[in-house]
């Protein structure tokens, strides 16, 4: 998720960049400093919230098309790149991650009708490749290869849904790391071209129709149809049938009077029904809306409430299994009989359990359920009625990945993984009830000399928190061994175990590498959410802070050989910990963060988060809590804060660049300058999906060679 890449930086003359430097020397006592940077202009700009006047002077910062803006990124760039090139393992650390990356990675397969689809990359692709096969022992054949929609690999395919025959496919394509999406479409059997061009999509839901004439999905209004404000509100369904042009599309589902309300169809899987999810913003509420696939009556507001989540799993003609946390925090499934709807009359399938249901499916007439165990996951197998049949044994501590399968289906496929456990697929048979490899990536590293573990600490309040740490077997807890701790703590988002192949190339040079589960995310439910949202996001950080003094007390690390790393939310995490710990870290890794907490809301789709963070403009006692952590507000003139890299990417249409840049000469005015802070803007990336190969892997060890450098690990 933390991208990283040159920057297109022409000449630089070297006079004018030694006056630009002396410039910003003489503007910040450069006498006591030891680094010194591009002059930042301050302009004289504030603002008012309810009654408190807030300075804003880099504002101009925010207009990234500003001429003074791309040349202050250009001398930016250029220091950032002197600066993690003078690593001197850079190339070595470079050419042994572009070895170690250069292996087949699969993804699940999808069975439709009686085609299999799924998703290889050979090894260095910039971008993996969607394939199709005729039953489990056919050819594979290539459906889509983004790799030969651009020269630079910047086009990527971000999602894709075969109709339920499997003969044609809708697929999205983004730009330049954009969340923006164009969805088209293709014949599988190669027969027909399809010219299909759906504009205005992000993060859009498809959802076809069994005759395959066309399909259901959401887009936002035509830009030039709404104020600038607006392009991501009003969303709206329409239906597009196959071969003709969006302008035909049909409207389906709008609601003029609540622009903030978002709708996604689904299709069941006989194809009977469309179910529709609507939310308000980044609720992690819901509300299920459905109607016959083949009517044109409105939809049945089956669930018309959205005071908690509704996830739809399955249904049995008209009965609905749906996974919520209404009434239980860590989940549950109900049935809802389309019949008979009331809800004294919903029926409770499997209760509430210790650990949290993270998600279900069901294959071969049976519900799998995936619960998480502190952050681990277990998988479960209940029957219909909510009879509990057996757990499914997993290999090591790790994470389920993803399930696929259908109702009738007599295997399922899962995939998991776990730190030192490379992304492997599993086949499991139903009547066997035995698990076997499918797919399991041949990888240039041997994980017999590395360990993972799991340790609980205290927060500041009493709080316990789990943390995993791995590393190399029999290291000395000296305190000497650089420790990079990551989290996230956030929208509900759960860090249980995964595998990245680049956390190898730190671990390999005697590396620390660890995971925090903090409040925010969803790893003890809905209570552990909410514990880290809003008024209480101070308990994300105090949870951090613990993690690393745990760390240091332990004799893991120290001070100067602790960083901390984190990306969008998890960019404001290490953001705000930074700020208030700076004696803490020897280094901080921010990727594409959110920065200005009172401004946020203002740009991209930041609106949608209102409902995690809060709204600092409109309502005054969110003004206070976020203005005391907002990381912009928050930096002291004078403190030597610690090594800072700061990424992001030109084209975010997510967290709006402005957030790093601001941050960044803000940083680099107030510290006082005894170790290095450095900004890095990415041309042609967003906020990471779909990066090519090649620029992850240049970003990677950027990351490594700043952090290593800057712990003062420099070969």
């Amino acid at each position: 998720m933390f991208r990283s890449s040159r920057i297109s930086t022409g000449i630089i003359v070297v006079s004018a960049l030694v006056a630009m430097l002396a410039v910003s020397a003489c503007s910040h006592g450069a006498s006591a400093r030891k680094y010194s940077y591009p002059a930042a202009k301050t302009v004289d700009q504030s603002d008012v919230y309810h009654g408190t006047t807030v300075k804003d002077p880099y504002r101009w910062l925010e207009n990234a098309d500003n001429p003074e803006t791309l040349a202050w990124v250009e001398q930016q760039n250029q220091l950032s790149r002197d600066y993690v090139k003078g690593y001197t393992g850079y190339e070595a650390m470079r050419e042994r991650l572009t070895k170690l990356w250069n292996y087949e990675k699969y993804r699940l397969p999808v069975p439709r009708g009686e085609r299999y689809f799924f998703v290889k990359n050979d090894g260095l692709q910039n971008q993996s490749v969607l394939y199709v096969q005729t039953g489990m022992k056919g050819e594979p054949a290539v459906v889509l290869d983004p790799n030969t929609w651009s020269d630079d690999g910047t086009v990527a395919l971000s999602s894709w849904t075969p109709s339920m025959d499997g003969s044609l496919l809708a697929y999205a394509q983004s730009a330049n790391g954009s969340d923006g999406q164009v969805i088209k479409v293709a014949d599988v059997t190669g027969a027909k071209t399809y010219s299909d061009e759906l504009q205005f999509c992000r993060f859009s839901s498809v959802a076809w129709k069994k005759d395959n004439s066309g399909f259901f999905y959401n887009r936002y209004p035509d830009p030039a149809t709404v104020a600038k404000e607006d392009s991501t509100k009003y969303m709206r369904v329409y239906f597009h049938k196959v071969g003709t042009p969006q302008s035909d599309d049909v409207l389906v589902h709008e609601d003029k009077d609540d622009k903030d309300l978002g709708f996604w169809p689904v299709a069941t899987e006989d194809g009977a029904y469309l179910i529709l999810y609507v939310a308000r913003g980044g609720e992690k509420s819901n509300m299920l809306w459905y109607r016959p696939m083949d009517s044109d009556s409105p939809f049945v507001k089956l669930i018309d409430t959205d005071d908690a989540r509704y996830d739809f799993i399955d249904n049995d003609g008209g009965v609905f299994y749906i996974r919520t946390d209404l009434d239980a925090p860590r989940s549950r499934v109900i049935a809802i009989d389309t019949a008979k709807s009331g809800r004294d009359q919903w029926k409770e399938i499997v209760p509430q359990q210790e650990d949290v249901l993270d998600f279900a499916g069901v294959v071969n007439k049976q519900l799998v359920m995936v619960y998480m165990h502190d952050a681990q996951h277990r998988m479960r197998l209940y029957d219909l009625k909510g009879t509990f049949e057996k757990e499914i044994e997993l290999p090591t501590i790790g994470s389920i990945y993803g399930i696929s399968g259908r109702r009738d289906d007599a295997a399922m496929f899962y995939s998991f993984a776990s730190f030192l456990y490379p992304t492997t697929m599993f086949r499991y048979d139903f009547a066997t009830g035995k698990s076997t490899v499918f797919r399991k990536s041949a990888i240039d590293f041997d994980p017999s000399g590395y360990e993972t573990k799991q340790v609980f600490y205290t927060s500041k309040d009493g709080t316990k928190v789990p943390m995993f740490i791995t590393h190399k077997k029999g290291i000395k807890l000296d305190g000497s061994n650089p420790t990079l701790l990551y989290g996230y703590g956030g929208f509900k988002i759960n860090l249980t175990p995964y595998f990245s192949i680049h956390r190898i190339v730190w671990m390999e040079q005697g590396g620390v590498f660890a995971v925090a589960n903090l409040r925010g995310g969803d790893e003890y439910g809905e209570a552990w959410h909410r514990a880290g949202q809003l008024e209480n996001k101070q308990n994300v950080f105090d949870d951090f802070i613990a993690g690393s003094e745990w760390l240091i007390e332990n004799g893991y690390t120290s001070p100067k050989k602790l960083a901390i790393q984190g990306g969008s939310n998890g960019g404001l995490l290490v953001a705000a910990v930074m700020l208030q710990r700076p004696e803490l870290f020897g280094a901080i890794a921010c990727h594409v963060p959110v920065i200005d907490m009172l401004r946020y809301h203002k740009f991209t789709v930041g609106h949608f988060w209102i409902p995690e963070y809060g709204n600092a403009e409109e309502n005054p006692e969110h003004f206070k809590f976020m203005y005391a952590y907002s990381p912009l507000h928050n930096v002291k003139p004078g403190v030597a804060y610690p090594a800072t890299y700061i990424t992001t990417g030109d084209t975010d249409d997510r967290v709006a660049p402005g957030h790093a840049k601001k941050f960044a000469a803000t940083l680099q005015a107030q510290d006082a300058g005894q170790f290095p802070i450095l900004l890095y803007v990415e041309t042609k990336a967003g906020h990471g999906a779909g990066k090519p190969t090649a620029k992850i892997i240049e970003e990677r060890v950027d990351i490594y060679a700043f952090l290593l450098r800057a712990l003062g690990m420099d070969k």
